[in-house]
């Protein structure tokens, strides 16, 4: 039990006292729950960047054949880095848990705003580009939200707009071979009226019946579509039958009147949005990221590991691996690897209980054995290159030292330049063999790793 009391992986609030998450993350006081998730306010213990941190009973999860559905949330957040978009800073997870450490929004839901009377026509407007800008960047990404409302607009200090939940989002692999979607999904009062017919649909379009639905209920304070009885609420959802109060502005009742159209096909498209006079006005684009902040999102998205996301302790001490990787690559029970456009394979990872210093020596050893020539060693990278030319040159390999916990360590091997074929060749028939005296256990083998996740993440 004193054990338990010094863990730095408990994961939630005890009498009072903020824990630690994984050595970097105080957990903080309940902010919301839903069925399968808590939410709880976190604070970045090295940045003290307040965060919120999303915990996920896996077990539930899995119960409710709901897995697939998280990795494809996580995909979809890692892919839309938007002003507007609530963003995905860290996945992590233990043997029962998911953990989604995520810009925290503190301004609360747009829903709330409205729930006291409706928005002035320049508020809502100002709203409604935030959210065109954000949606147009999802959908350039292959994105459908799917369950755009109020309740899932966040707005920040700044009163600007954030959109959260990708829970329902879809990606072009969810389409069928006729090319559209066919999960009825979404908020009833909120929903196009061809997702309601459970003929397919483009999500894309669908998004921005839900948006003419928002900017409604912004200018208006009410929805367009509401009756006691949810068959006739439906019927006038299917005819686009609505009316407008008499305080929305001509140019307003325009735009409503192309986004609220029953036929897909005729419904007003973003390009079209952003031309129209209304909309236009006072409207300045986000300032985009910079081009390193897209370059980390590639590197995320090609190599498994978003840079950024890794904990970096000192320069004498090897990095900290992310715990989600962690897992992802060495849990047969939790394995994340198809969220990862990755060219991995079983072998080219293990643990090891040695210190890395001890690991890198290694490394160099092995290297001068198999005659091939250490060209770079940085922190705990080791670079090392053959000496006979092959199908496509000389192959480079570069072996990298990642630390997991105090007594463990991650050892990753990839090519640098090569052929691939060759590259599989030198990890499994000579690397394997060179190192077994300092490997703990090889990514993809059973044996060690449920002792792993056990001293890495205690008993959550």
């Amino acid at each position: 039990m004193e054990d338990e009391k010094k863990s730095h992986n408990r994961t939630h609030p005890v009498n009072g006292v903020r824990s630690i998450l994984f050595g970097k993350y105080e957990m903080g006081k309940l902010l919301g729950q839903g069925t399968f998730a808590k939410v709880y306010h976190g604070r970045n213990a090295i940045t003290s960047e307040s965060v919120a941190i999303k915990v996920i009973n896996k077990d539930q999860v899995k119960k409710e054949g709901m897995m697939e559905q998280i990795k494809r949330e996580i995909s979809v957040m890692r892919l839309v880095r938007h002003p507007n978009i609530v963003e995905l800073k860290e996945v992590m997870a233990t043997k029962t848990k998911i953990f989604f450490v995520m810009e925290y929004v503190k301004g609360g839901e747009l829903f709330a705003k409205v729930a006291k009377g409706r928005l002035s026509e320049s508020s809502a407007r100002k709203y409604f580009q935030q959210l065109i800008s954000a949606v147009d960047f999802c959908h350039s990404r292959g994105v459908s939200h799917r369950d755009l409302k109020p309740e899932n607009l966040l707005l920040d200090e700044n009163e600007d707009l954030k959109i959260s939940d990708f829970g329902l989002s879809a990606l072009p692999e969810q389409l069928r071979n006729d090319g559209l979607l066919h999960t009825q999904c979404g908020t009833p009062a909120y929903v196009a009226p061809e997702v309601l017919r459970k003929k397919g649909y483009d999500g894309a379009k669908a998004d921005l019946w839900s948006c003419g639905v928002i900017l409604y209920v912004l200018l208006a304070g009410y929805l367009p579509f509401q009756d006691e009885n949810v068959m006739k609420m439906y019927r006038k959802v299917f005819k686009a039958e609505f009316e407008f109060p008499p305080w929305f502005s001509s140019e307003a009742k325009r735009l409503i009147s192309k986004l609220l159209v029953a036929d897909p096909q005729r419904r007003i498209t973003i390009p079209a949005i952003m031309r129209v006079p209304w909309f236009q006005k006072g409207f300045s684009r986000p300032v985009a990221f910079s081009m390193e902040e897209q370059a980390s999102v590639n590197t995320f998205d090609e190599e498994g590991r978003k840079p950024e996301l890794e904990i970096f302790q000192s320069k004498s001490s090897p990095p900290f691996f992310n715990a989600f990787e962690f897992i992802s690559s060495m849990s047969s029970g939790f394995n994340l690897s198809s969220l990862f456009e990755s060219s991995r394979r079983s072998g080219s990872i293990f643990t090891s209980k040695c210190s890395a210093p001890a690991i890198m020596g290694k490394l160099a050893a092995v290297a001068k054995k198999l005659n091939f020539k250490v060209i770079s060693v940085k922190a705990f990278k080791l670079k090392m290159q053959g000496t006979s030319e092959g199908r496509k040159g000389k192959l480079a390999v570069m072996a990298e030292v990642f630390e997991v916990a105090p007594e463990v360590a991650v050892v990753e091997f990839s090519k640098s330049s090569g052929d691939t074929l060759e590259y599989h060749k030198f990890c499994a028939e000579d690397v394997r063999p060179a190192l077994k005296d300092i490997v703990w256990s090889w990514q993809g083998e059973d044996s060690g790793n449920c002792q792993i996740n056990s001293n890495v993440h205690g008993t959550t």
